[in-house]
């Protein structure tokens, strides 16, 4: 759903980097998958069609929140 959103927190070695992946149309949604040792974080399509992904190395994850549309309080 439009609103979806993924925050992820990773050391880059020399100090930490945040990202930020959200569902940017409407019928669009985020995935999170955990594939050995790597985690992806793809917005797609209502047909499941990839719009675009992020890799990171789950190691290096500090931290991954997902914020899903459909908790937010009325009239936000």
């Amino acid at each position: 759903m439009k609103g979806d959103r993924v925050e992820i927190v990773v050391d880059v070695g020399d100090g930490i980097r945040s990202y930020d992946i959200a569902a940017t149309r409407a019928g669009r949604r985020v995935e999170v998958t955990n594939r050995r040792g790597m985690i992806e974080v793809t917005e797609v399509t209502r047909t499941g069609t990839p719009v675009r992904t992020a890799r990171f190395m789950a190691s290096r994850i500090i931290s991954l929140v997902e914020f899903p549309a459909g908790d937010r309080p009325a009239g936000a």
